[in-house]
């Protein structure tokens, strides 16, 4: 499966409460630094020809404004957790401009709570205006959108299963606190990984700052970045002082390219 040249975009970097967090006085919540200002989990990968975004967050409208993005091809999701999903209504802008259906890569979790969440977009006579979606279902099967490959990586968060992705030698992983052997092997000889690091102390289904960093080691990685982060990991530019080479935190608006 090659790879055409692509490029990453953090559209949020955040966990589930995004940072700062309402009614926060914390000095992350209060600082001035850019990169202390964390949206919801999110990407976007982008080639000459396709657009697509992991995960439609609760900060989807914002981020596709933000990052002007005029044109989605598709959105892929992890798994169903709110903070990932419950921004699909917003879909609605480029259902207009498109006129078609949005296509979801999903698999069942995800599809159920989707169908369950946003039930009026599914109805065989809709309110007009209501979202246009269409469900693909995925698995652990590699699959294609437009000139871009995704291979599936299933990973653990707490009891329910969640997709991680690898496209090239790029892997994305979010919301994660436990990979099994067999899909760790889809990882390894990735150039590049994302892990979430929601905070140092431990949490039932994220992984911590240091399991994420033993992890990225582990892999031998040329560069690995954080993501779903919380306030209560710290400062960024302190954090990052901290982190071993070439381990870094992600940020919002953060750009990776590959010419693969």
């Amino acid at each position: 499966m090659k790879q055409t040249p692509f490029t990453i975009r953090f559209l949020g970097t955040g966990t589930s409460s995004g940072v700062p967090m309402i009614g926060c006085q914390c000095p992350v919540c209060t600082s001035e630094n850019r990169k202390d200002n964390r949206l919801r989990s999110s990407i976007l990968i982008t080639t000459a020809t396709t657009t697509v975004v992991i995960d439609a967050t609760t900060d989807f409208r914002y981020q596709m404004l933000k990052n002007k993005i005029q044109h989605l091809d598709a959105i892929v999701f992890t798994h169903p957790h709110k903070d990932h999903i419950g921004g699909l209504d917003d879909v609605r802008g480029f259902n207009f401009f498109s006129n078609r259906e949005m296509p979801l890569y999903v698999n069942e979790i995800t599809k159920a709570r989707i169908l369950n969440d946003f039930d009026y977009a599914f109805t065989a006579v809709k309110y007009e205006g209501s979202p246009m979606m269409r469900f693909v279902s995925i698995d652990n099967t590699p699959f294609l959108i437009g000139d871009i490959w995704f291979t599936p990586i299933k990973v653990w968060h707490h009891k329910m299963p969640v997709l991680g992705f690898r496209i090239g030698d790029f892997t994305y992983i979010t919301d994660a606190n436990r990979i099994e052997e067999e899909e760790m092997q889809k990882i390894k000889g990735s150039k590049t990984i994302v892990l979430n690091a929601l905070r140092k102390t431990p949490h039932l289904s994220h992984f911590t700052l240091q399991e994420a960093i033993d992890i990225a080691l582990s892999l031998k990685v040329e560069n690995a970045y954080f993501t779903h982060i919380s306030h209560q990991l710290g400062l960024h530019d302190e954090i990052n002082k901290e982190l071993p080479s070439p381990i870094e935190l992600a940020f919002d608006g953060l750009e990776l390219h590959f010419n693969q």
